[in-house]
């Protein structure tokens, strides 16, 4: 990565987090070479150009700046689908691997989006909510239009039937949601979801469970981080992009991020019934020194964090989230200006 760059994306890592959570990663030191495993950036869309809702939508300049970005030689953005096999069977993938995916199928998805993603011959896959494409919104796609994406070569995952969150429902509202979703898009599409994105991206141990039942392949949350070959694929991440954190040096930094592989983490369940939450990950072997690593608490700023081990981390979270989504992130320099990122998102119930 040339020298100019590198520095541009240690310059963006310490200003975003300060924006963000309050606080900025440390000054990178020397660490190993990024890990020679397949890993995989994605990032995720949902409306476009829609400036009633920003916290869900994403501008267009902003957008086109990102294809550009992806489109100037240092990326391979390929189907998701193609990923997730790599990433299965150990195969390799380019570095700066990106996927592009775009949540609700929104009629802002189709006018705006698709048109810019098929001029830059970019694959991309849609997460389509069944229930607004039948009350024939018109806020969302038409059957027919998702018709004509699939025949193109996108990719049809399913977002639920209703976008509601599958947290705090009763099982058999969630076989339920699944079940509409998976019917629907057969009877549409001829064929059964296999990828599936939870609705606010907001998971559960129970929702999870539900979905690795339902026959799928994959499914993904919306919290921050990098695919790699240990992470859990029925909560993958990705980074989301709206107009707020839509900005190109934002997207850079995040198209730019190696996986933080970790296991052991604590707690378990992203649905907290202990807050705040007793926070700890031990870091596989690949990652190597974690002195300058830096966690991030949403409202909180930067974290205390507590070196158990060599590999062990406990996360101090000072004080308890509020009701809703809140994340936490934590960032480890890597070469080239490069960050290792684990981001962690936990539902506090209302």
């Amino acid at each position: 990565m040339p020298l100019r760059r590198a520095a541009a994306l240690l310059a963006v890592a310490a200003a975003w987090t300060l924006q963000v959570l309050a606080g900025g990663p440390a000054v990178a030191a020397e660490q190993p070479s990024p890990n020679a495993a397949p890993s995989a950036v994605v990032f995720a869309y949902d409306r476009f150009g829609e400036d009633q809702t920003p916290s869900i939508s994403i501008r267009l300049d902003q957008f086109e700046a990102h294809i550009e970005e992806l489109t100037d030689g240092e990326y391979q953005v390929l189907p998701l689908p193609r990923i997730l096999e790599a990433l299965r069977t150990g195969k390799p993938l380019p570095d700066r691997t990106v996927a592009i995916t775009i949540d609700e199928a929104s009629k802002s998805a189709y006018r705006e989006a698709w048109p810019r993603l098929k001029a830059a011959n970019l694959p991309f896959t849609l997460f389509v909510a069944t229930d607004a494409v039948d009350r024939g919104s018109p806020a969302h796609m038409t059957w027919a239009e998702i018709r004509q994406l699939a025949a193109a070569g996108v990719t049809i995952g399913g977002l639920s039937a209703s976008t509601q969150s599958l947290v705090s429902r009763p099982a058999a509202d969630i076989v339920a949601e699944l079940r509409r979703m998976s019917d629907r898009l057969q009877a549409e599409l001829g064929k059964r979801p296999t990828l599936f994105a939870y609705p606010q991206g907001e998971v559960s141990a129970a929702a999870r469970a539900y979905v690795m039942d339902h026959g799928l392949e994959a499914a993904f949350g919306q919290q921050s981080g990098v695919l790699h070959p240990q992470a859990d694929r029925w909560n993958l991440p990705r980074f989301f992009m709206n107009e707020a954190f839509g900005s190109v040096d934002r997207f850079q930094l995040a198209a730019n991020a190696l996986p933080l592989p970790v296991t052991d983490l604590t707690p378990d369940d992203p649905l907290l019934t202990v807050n705040p939450p007793s926070l700890g990950f031990t870091a596989a072997d690949e990652v190597g020194d974690l002195s300058r690593l830096a966690c991030f608490a949403a409202g909180q700023g930067r974290t205390a964090i507590e070196h158990v081990s060599d590999d062990r981390v406990e996360v101090r979270i000072k004080d308890p989230f509020p009701p809703g989504r809140s994340r936490v992130n934590c960032t480890l320099p890597a070469p080239d200006g490069r960050w290792r990122w684990l981001g962690l998102q936990f539902v506090v119930p209302e």
